[in-house]
């Protein structure tokens, strides 16, 4: 991981020079950590590229971008049960029935109505409920959404200018408040804000861009989910208002096993501020996950979501004692219960024992 993030402030780095040099790109006004001073960063897709290419978690044997493979085990009570194990891969894609394991009596209660967490090296599924029942899941929508943008290859430093389309929301839901109609970005800066601050004009226009528009892009996004095993999830559209979005809590961490692959993700997802420059105003902007604000956890990637159908959501690839680790929350009641859950499972995590 230490690799990976010098790799990733050596693009960074780069990306500033070619920012000097250049009026091609879109600048984005950075505060990072609050700090007063500001930097501006230009993104380019070859900078995307390199992220995408060069950034992965396992800094000996890249895997394939966009590829997953994941073998399930369930840890049951105190001890590890490997006689119920599937491999789960864009090849050969699985359906997996996992067990409760939150009436253990060595095991945290929580208040959301379905819950992962997944050892990310072993697959070893640490706690579940209600992880094979597929729920509305609001704006951790956007995490496909990233990866299908992604997986384009398109120009970054291409500029979108919103238009009134991208903030209609379904079923009459509301969209943004923050951004408006003739607000312009460019790609990097419409995914950096469709995922830190989860604005659904920016992921309606991620898919309006697309080529072949939207149909394409949700096209886009079922046919990767099928291909990396989802075969609980559905999705309408790009952003997550639209409560016919389903997914499992067990497709959610295949999908964040895969999108942890993506440097660009990682980055995006886990930026805690952000001043967006548009010209006119500056757009202050901060996570929309409490836990990635605050500090004091290891995330590398996160995604929160909310609409009434949903609950309060999150979606998290964390490092907990040494132990990369997946966790999925549907449907928590509040934003309070989510980060509690999230909380309280992580730190049970971080006093489990590693299998061997």
């Amino acid at each position: 991981m230490k690799k990976s993030k010098k790799t990733l402030m050596s693009v960074l780095s780069l990306s500033v020079l070619f920012g000097l040099s250049s009026t091609s790109f879109a600048d984005l006004v950075m505060n990072p950590s609050g700090s007063s001073s500001q930097a501006s960063i230009s993104w380019s897709s070859s900078d995307a590229s390199q992220l995408l290419n060069n950034d992965s978690l396992d800094d000996d044997e890249p895997s394939p971008q966009g590829s997953t493979t994941i073998t399930t085990t369930l840890r049951t009570s105190n001890t590890a049960n490997t006689t119920n194990r599937n491999t789960v891969s864009s090849t050969t894609p699985k359906s997996i029935y996992i067990s409760d394991t939150n009436s253990y009596s060595n095991q945290p209660s929580v208040n959301s109505r379905a819950a992962l967490v997944m050892d990310a090296n072993t697959g070893e599924v640490l706690y579940s409920k209600n992880t094979n029942t597929a729920l509305p899941i609001a704006s951790i929508t956007k995490l496909m959404t990233a990866v299908v943008t992604s997986d384009a290859r398109l120009n970054m430093s291409e500029d979108i200018t919103l238009q009134q389309i991208d903030f209609a929301g379904a079923g009459g839901k509301n969209s943004s408040s923050t951004l408006k109609a003739g607000d312009t970005m460019n790609r990097a800066e419409m995914l950096l804000v469709a995922l830190m601050k989860s604005e659904n004009p920016a992921a309606a226009a991620l898919a309006r861009t697309y080529p072949g528009g939207r149909t394409a892009f949700v096209a886009a996004m079922n046919a990767k989910a099928r291909q990396l095993g989802m075969n609980s999830t559905h999705y309408v559209e790009s952003t997550g208002l639209d409560v016919r979005n389903i997914a499992s809590a067990r497709d959610l961490g295949i999908l964040v096993s895969a999108a942890s692959q993506y440097g660009l993700i990682r980055q995006f997802s886990t930026t805690a501020h952000y001043d967006f420059n548009l010209g006119y105003r500056v757009l202050k902007s901060n996570n929309t996950n409490a836990l990635v604000r605050n500090g004091g956890w290891n995330i590398n990637i996160s995604k929160t979501g909310y609409i009434n159908e949903a609950g309060r959501c999150v979606v998290m690839h964390t490092t907990v004692n040494s132990r990369p680790a997946v966790v999925v929350l549907l449907g928590a009641s509040t934003s309070q219960a989510r980060t509690n859950d999230a909380t309280n499972l992580m730190n049970w995590v971080s006093n489990l024992p590693k299998r061997i």
